[in-house]
């Protein structure tokens, strides 16, 4: 029985697949069970920012796991006290609480949680075309209609305003109105950016209203957009940060940061099995040092410039537009994406879909400039042969 066989008799089915196993992988790249090498620019949407298997996690895992894997928050760990620490150094002055978890959408339900908690308000408004997980919390701040649908009803009292236009989102505040929930690049939709004047906006306006600001930087943080964080592109200072997906080098794991508006949280309104274990804050840490030490932030801002302008430079009549931020880019296709993804797999490049028109890249962080060529010349080629 060969592994795609194995896993399609006994999965649950409720991933689409691609025909193919992966079972190595290093810096920018994996392979196949076959020994076939692709440059990754999918990196487990998101994930692999400081690459596959970087010897400074995987070391940093290997000795924390012979030390101590498991250690609830019902005891101090020594780990766990570093990364909080480190968690403050890398975040601006203010917010440097943190409540640790498993992934982005377990943070999502912790901050809607704690935002509810500290305002004894009810609703949240998000944007259209957001995605901030499939939990039953975050599903309800999602807004697509496919992922939403078939779990109705989901938790009350969610709105969703059109995202980048600050007026809808005022009238969608209310005096019940416990937080605005928003991604400063909205991955899953598309790949689409808002301004500078639109989050300075929708702080002031929070702030007017007693409404809590809730930034989603699942996919965005850890330098990905070329900042620690996406949102300190536009100047603003959130109340609460979801994080998650990069965050320890591969290791699953999420956190909230809190910010000063939000109150003081008593022992027991929440909570997380294995949030904070010492193996996955060993993970980060190294991941922290790692994105520190290989300057990955700059690498990200720079070469993502570089990216960007390649393949905008790009003549084809399929393409409508080709955006990003950093190494977070997506191109926007006059034709449904998944045939170019999967000729794009027989060069030898994964790539992401961000909807049924766009194609979306999130390549490691540590992807060099000729792997980036190599991905330009490949799209470049695709797209011709396609048209």
């Amino acid at each position: 029985m060969t592994i795609i066989e194995q896993e399609n008799k006994f999965s649950s089915g409720v991933y689409a697949k691609r025909d193919v196993a992966i079972v190595r992988g290093e810096g920018a790249r994996i392979w196949d069970v076959d020994g076939r090498s692709y440059i990754d620019c999918a990196a487990g949407i998101g994930v692999a920012s400081v690459g596959h298997s970087h010897p400074a996690v995987v070391q940093a895992i290997t000795q924390q796991a012979q030390q101590l894997i498991t250690c609830q928050e019902m005891f101090y760990n020594d780990r766990r006290a570093q990364l909080l620490q480190r968690l403050a150094n890398v975040l601006p002055p203010g917010l440097n609480r943190f409540f640790l978890c498993n992934s982005g959408a377990e943070a999502v339900e912790g901050a809607i949680k704690f935002a509810r908690l500290s305002t004894g308000k009810p609703d949240v408004v998000a944007a259209q075309r957001a995605f901030h997980g499939r939990t039953l919390g975050a599903l309800s701040a999602t807004h697509k209609n496919r992922y939403r649908d078939p779990f109705l009803p989901l938790v009350p009292g969610f709105g969703h305003a059109p995202f980048g236009q600050i007026q809808p989102l005022a009238d969608a505040v209310t005096g019940q109105t416990a937080a605005v929930i928003l991604e400063i690049v909205q991955g899953e939709g598309g790949v689409r950016l808002g301004t500078a004047d639109y989050f300075q906006a929708v702080q002031e306006l929070c702030q007017q209203r007693d409404v809590l600001l809730i930034v989603d930087e699942v996919q965005t943080g850890f330098g990905r957009t070329g900042r620690w964080f996406a949102f300190e592109h536009m100047d603003i200072q959130p109340d609460l940060v979801c994080m998650g997906k990069a965050m320890a080098g591969g290791v699953p794991m999420g956190a909230v940061a809190l910010g000063r508006r939000v109150a003081p949280l008593p022992p027991g309104v929440h909570g997380s099995t294995f949030g904070g274990n010492p193996l996955a804050c060993a993970a980060a840490l190294a991941t922290l040092r790692v994105i520190e030490e290989e300057s990955l932030i700059v690498r990200a801002a720079d070469l993502g410039d570089y990216l960007l302008e390649r393949l905008q430079a790009i003549e084809s009549p399929l393409v409508r537009d080709v955006r990003g931020l950093g190494l977070m880019i997506g191109i926007d296709l006059k034709v449904r994406v998944m045939p170019l993804v999967k000729a794009l797999a027989q060069r030898g490049v994964q790539v992401l879909t961000a909807g049924s028109t766009v194609m979306r890249l999130l390549p490691p962080l540590v992807i060099s400039r000729q792997e980036a060529d190599d991905v330009v010349a490949a799209i470049t080629k695709v797209l011709r042969t396609v048209g």
